[in-house]
């Protein structure tokens, strides 16, 4: 188990599965994308890409006095949170919810297998990539402040370009391997031990999982609101209010081990932690080891 996602995150790409990690083991960024993907890329992905490791303007880096760096900064890159395209176990406060306190924390999601995906945001619900790309730059980089935005540097994304680009090369993202499924997203049974396949039947069982994470890819592309509220008073604690989150997307679970922490707000480190967090809220009953043969299972996605 660990805490956080590998680092350097390999890339996988849908369309050249036979090159493996396309970044050889390395950060991809505007010092070596061109080396590494000119020839593997169309001239679309390929700038797609550069936008994706260049540097602009934010809310905690900017040239402005109102920053966090000690140095006026050029800012962020979309890959210096979304490393090599998967994540860093970054997090940050939502920029759609007002006053300050109601704020929830968001961990950066993985950007593997966006092309499978149909919501985007943890609940603002935008329907493509392409959107997310654009409203990420316009207002979620500077807290949904479009006014600070235009102090600090606010780079409008051309939507019929550079937008398309950059999610023409997102889109390509592939999901890790997973030699131990089959052609529908389940277990081979002769590859997979005893507790893994023990672990599937939980998964889509008792355990419920199944319910909003089918195969092949784990996740029903919807939103759901689990009431955690009910598990705790509403109190102000150390500033952020401990409050109900609302509806939030179904994040895919395929690759999940190499994207730790997890829920949508990092609260679980473990994939142990995990299981016992919804035994809880599903009210699933499991037993020890149930839910030790759910997590060998969930290792295998």
């Amino acid at each position: 188990y660990y805490f956080l996602p590998e680092f350097p995150a390999p890339i996988y790409l849908t369309t050249r599965p036979d090159l493996g990690d396309v970044a050889q083991g390395r950060v991809v960024t505007i010092d070596n994308y061109y080396e590494l993907f000119n020839g593997v890329l169309n001239p679309k992905q390929l700038e797609g890409l550069r936008l994706l490791v260049s540097p602009f303007p934010q809310q905690q880096f900017n040239a402005t006095e109102d920053r966090r760096s000690a140095r006026p900064s050029r800012g962020v890159t979309c890959f210096d949170c979304h490393t090599n395209g998967h994540t860093n176990a970054s997090t940050h406060l939502v920029g759609d919810i007002r006053p300050q306190e109601y704020r929830h924390r968001l961990d950066t999601p993985s950007l593997r297998g966006v092309n499978i995906q149909r919501l985007f945001g943890s609940q603002r619900a935008l329907k493509t990539v392409e959107d997310f790309t654009e409203f990420e730059q316009r207002a979620a980089y500077f807290d949904g402040d479009p006014v600070i935005g235009q102090k600090k540097g606010l780079n409008v994304l051309e939507r019929g370009s550079q937008v398309h680009f950059m999610a023409e090369f997102q889109e390509i993202l592939d999901f890790p391997p997973g030699p131990k499924l089959d052609l529908l997203g389940k277990l081979d049974p002769e590859k997979a031990t005893e507790s893994e396949l023990r672990g599937q039947e939980v998964f889509f069982g008792k355990g419920k999982c199944g319910s909003c994470h089918p195969a092949p890819y784990y996740t029903d592309n919807l939103m759901h609101n689990l009431r955690t509220e009910r598990f705790y008073e509403e109190r102000m604690i150390n500033g952020r209010r401990a409050s109900a989150d609302g509806p939030i997307k179904t994040f895919t679970l395929r690759g999940i081990k190499d994207s730790p922490p997890y829920n949508h707000d990092g609260r679980l480190l473990t994939l142990a932690d995990t299981v016992e967090f919804y035994n809880l809220i599903l009210g699933t009953d499991l037993t020890e080891q149930e839910k030790q043969d759910l997590v060998a299972f969930m290792l295998t996605l």
